[in-house]
């Protein structure tokens, strides 16, 4: 089972390189989230809501998806590992991740009112007077910070499980992918039922969030910049986005920040374009690693 679950990931990883994401009509997660929107009303007890929301959504998308894997598993198992492959792909991010920070820093140079635009791709936040620096240093967050949640949490999941079961794992990793959906969905102060989505996030992504961080620093060729991000990955307001942010501003030594929200001054100035190239750089060799520790435990695991 642990080489199929091997198989699995690097038929992940081949639909990233190849095809980087489906159309958005033909995107499950997206599908997901417009499926969410009913669900945005005035409850009367909206906490109550947001609790139950955050309980059930993410274990039917489990729980469908783990069904579809088994059946696969007794047509063939190639077949199941096929289908595990896929979900794991839908569940996952990096190529488009990579590209969209490019295509913004690119314009920062050269438009910089089209890369405050492009910038809403990757950034929840006003980009309207943003300096250049500003949304080459949001584009760099952004990279860092989706790199633990659309990538490094979902392939977690999926390696934990994997050594004792196909649809388990591949269960684990819609999972994960449903409840960051809930959280982008639902999680901001302004939705009374967000609460719980945010809470359910915030816990999930410990883990997957200081593994993205080690990754980044090796990635960097600077394993080092993990004692210096420590304090530094404070700074945010989340528990678990500071750690991938604080590691990569360390290793390219610059400034990230978002104004009004918080400052991470691990160098003097905001990130030029070069420097905000190489960041997006040494995302794009995390997610590599990523996928290929990911193949690695299914290689290695226990039979």
């Amino acid at each position: 089972m642990t080489l199929l679950a091997a198989g699995s990931v690097a038929l992940a990883a081949a639909g990233d390189r190849l095809v980087a994401e489906p159309p958005a009509r033909y995107h499950p997660v997206a599908w997901l989230g417009r499926a969410l929107g009913p669900l945005d009303r005035p409850w009367r007890h909206p906490r109550l809501a947001g609790v139950a929301t955050a309980l059930f959504v993410p274990l039917l998308a489990a729980g469908g998806v783990a069904a579809a894997v088994a059946l696969g598993i007794r047509i063939d198992p190639l077949v199941g590992a096929a289908v595990a492959g896929l979900v794991l792909f839908v569940s996952t991010s990096r190529r488009m991740l990579v590209d969209e920070a490019r295509a913004v820093v690119a314009a920062s140079e050269a438009d910089l009112a089209s890369a405050r635009e492009r910038l809403r791709s990757l950034a929840g936040r006003d980009a309207a007077t943003l300096s250049a620096g500003e949304v080459r240093s949001a584009a760099a967050e952004s990279a860092a910070e989706n790199l633990s949640d659309g990538l490094v949490a979902p392939l977690l999941g999926f390696a934990a499980l994997a050594p004792l079961s196909l649809p388990a794992a591949a269960g684990a990793a819609a999972w994960i992918k449903a409840v960051n959906t809930l959280d982008s969905t639902f999680g901001y102060r302004s939705v009374p039922m967000g609460w719980a989505p945010a809470r359910l996030d915030d816990a999930v992504m410990f883990l997957p969030a200081r593994a993205s961080a080690v990754l980044l620093a090796v990635a960097a060729g600077c394993p080092g910049a993990l004692r210096r991000a420590r304090s530094l990955a404070r700074r945010p307001a989340s528990p678990n986005a500071g750690w991938p942010m604080a590691t990569l501003a360390v290793a390219l030594d610059v400034r990230l920040t978002k104004p009004g929200a918080y400052d991470i001054p691990a160098g003097d100035a905001l990130p030029t374009p070069a420097d905000a190239m190489r960041g997006v750089a040494v995302v794009s060799r995390a997610g590599w690693l990523a996928f290929g520790v990911a193949t690695a435990a299914g290689v290695v695991g226990p039979c």
